[in-house]
């Protein structure tokens, strides 16, 4: 009794601190989603105990109540991601799919979690082998939710918290209404044509199920509050082996897509380690495959050598050498990366010192390779990111993603969620570590970073905790950040902040406007060609200044001697909340 009591109090003081922080966060919200030369966040936030960065002010305020309630860094990670999947339900939720990288301060370690799911049981090779591709949406686009698995095993191992705690302030949301942001608004809008031939996304996602919420009008999710709670009382295997879980199976066969109820049953997110190399005093950390993160790493090894300070920041030469060797990074990535039990190379021989020698030889000073081959000798985007530190010294680096907006466009009637379309990671060529097969991990574009720094003693201490959202445009972001604060002594508000490339394929690269036209001028000149975004995305994600969308969002937590110093994205919504 004393438990269940202390569980409600403890709900009803996080449901009252939400609605105190929706009302703040109200007037926090930007104008617009302008350029970062137009919407510059001029200051970091400097936190003496904890930070929470995230890309909605509702989900910091929930995970930093939950800091100053006691709770850790995995706590209010969860709790946020949780948070997210409810006013953000077009990015995220338990419909898809999650990676986290986790410093535990007393261990003294970086650990990682990959909780993505598979193909379902009945995705043969044989019934997609005639498309070009596998579906972007739709009932044969769904691959198994592996996301809830993740907050379970990370609370189970390394909060305090239970699950329902972690999901109090999530269900109050989702039965209470929020008010929705001009941000989020906007982006809701580009996507009403995706959710409105399912009936499921229909009642779920559309006022009167005709039209998508304005900027200030409040939304409820009643069926999601309802899963949610069945999962606080039942625990996750509610999804994995219960009722939940096998009403989706039937609802997604009968649409004719691929999952079972033996899915579901069998499957738990796994603890990996994380990859890395070194960068001057530093070392970038990545989970390893099947996530793009080793594309990264690739990229930062390449270019190690190359006095990029003295190219000065973002000049022609300087972006010329890292477009080149994204180029090469992502050949080998498209080739050689998918389920790391099916990958026909093991991840580390990508980072070897005689491949990336052999790679780092194909760049040439001042021409752009028209095309960029996987090495010869190895040859046989929608996301929620969140970085959460505590008092104690832990970090948490958090992603949390349904592929594209809305996933699959697909809600099983009741549910409240959308569930992912991770299939597009799964290859229809054939003999791929990412081939369509039964059970098979699809190819990921989400990727938590995590940067560890060398001390007196040359013990590798944690230094930040990041990441960018944007599809493929993750790794490439990843290194431009990096490079901004490891080379320019640039804070981390400005390092996120500072105008971003982003390369597509072949020669197309796409600039943001602060970068100034006569380098991209000496850029074109090489070789390279501009890219228009519009046209770059087939489901329109660019919109007047959306960059976010095209570029990538991002949120950082630095750690200081004493305390920390955080930065969240002027392109979203995003606040960096500290106590």
């Amino acid at each position: 009794m004393h438990g269940i009591k202390k569980f409600l109090l403890w709900t009803l003081a996080i449901m009252l601190l939400v609605a105190i922080s929706a009302v703040v966060a109200g007037f926090s919200f930007r104008a617009g989603l302008g350029s970062p030369v137009e919407q510059f966040r001029e200051n970091a936030v400097y936190a003496p105990n904890g930070v929470v960065a995230s890309s909605q002010p509702l989900a910091s305020q929930a995970g930093l109540t939950v800091l100053k309630n006691g709770g850790n860094a995995v706590d209010a990670a969860v709790t946020a991601a949780a948070v997210l999947s409810v006013v953000e339900p077009y990015m995220t939720g338990i419909g898809g799919d999650m990676f986290a990288m986790l410093w535990l301060e007393q261990e003294q370690r970086l650990v990682g979690i990959n909780g993505s799911g598979h193909a379902g049981a009945l995705m043969t090779f044989d019934k997609m082998k005639d498309r070009r591709r596998v579906p972007d949406d739709g009932p044969q686009s769904i691959t198994l939710p592996g996301a809830l698995s993740g907050w379970a095993r990370l609370l189970d191992a390394h909060g305090t918290l239970t699950l329902a705690q972690a999901l109090a302030p999530a269900i109050a949301l989702a039965e209470h209404g929020f008010p929705v942001s001009k941000a989020t608004a906007t982006e809701w809008g580009l996507f009403e044509s995706k959710i409105n031939w399912d009936s499921g996304a229909r009642a779920t996602f559309l006022i009167d199920q005709t039209r998508t919420p304005q900027a200030g009008e409040w939304f409820y999710n009643p069926d999601y509050a309802n899963t949610l709670k069945l999962i606080a009382q039942h625990g996750p295997q509610l999804l994995y082996g219960g009722e939940l879980g096998q009403t989706i199976a039937a609802r997604v066969q009968e649409l004719g897509g691929f999952l079972t109820q033996s899915d579901f049953a069998n499957y738990s997110a796994q603890w990996v380690e994380p990859m890395s190399v070194a960068f001057k005093e530093y070392r970038l950390w990545e989970l390893p495959p099947n996530g793009q993160g080793i594309a990264a790493l690739e990229m930062l090894k390449i270019l190690e050598p190359y006095d990029l300070a003295a190219m000065q920041h973002n000049s022609a030469d300087y972006l010329h050498h890292l477009i080149e060797a994204k180029k090469l990074a992502y050949a080998d990535l498209e080739h050689f990366v998918g389920d790391p039990e099916f990958m026909q190379i093991k991840p580390e021989q990508l980072l070897s010192d005689q491949v990336i020698a052999k790679r780092r030889a194909l760049i040439h000073g001042g021409k752009a390779m028209a095309q960029a081959d996987p090495e010869p000798s190895l040859t046989t985007s929608d996301t929620t990111y969140l970085s959460v530190a505590d008092k104690d010294g832990n970090m948490v680096s958090f992603i949390n993603s349904l592929a594209g907006p809305f996933g699959s466009g697909i809600v099983v009637p009741g549910t409240g969620f959308a569930l992912q379309n991770r299939g597009v990671g799964l290859s229809v060529q054939p003999n791929r570590a990412n081939t369509v097969a039964p059970g098979r991990r699809p190819f990921h574009t989400i990727i938590p970073g995590f940067v560890t720094k060398a001390d007196a003693q040359g013990k590798q201490q944690p230094w930040l905790s990041f990441g960018i959202v944007g599809g493929a445009q993750q790794p490439q972001a990843h290194v431009q950040m990096l490079l901004n604060m490891m080379l320019f002594d640039m804070d981390v508000q400005q390092a996120i902040d500072a105008p971003r490339f982003r390369h597509w394929e072949h020669n197309n690269v796409s600039f943001e406007q602060a970068i100034p036209q006569s380098t991209m001028d000496k850029l074109y000149e090489m070789g390279h060609a501009a890219q228009n975004p519009i046209m770059a995305t087939a489901q329109g994600f660019f919109h007047g200044n959306n960059t976010g969308l095209v570029f990538g969002g991002g949120q950082a937590v630095m750690k200081l001697d004493k305390g920390y110093v955080a930065g969240s994205d002027s392109r979203r919504d995003g606040v960096a909340a500290a106590h």
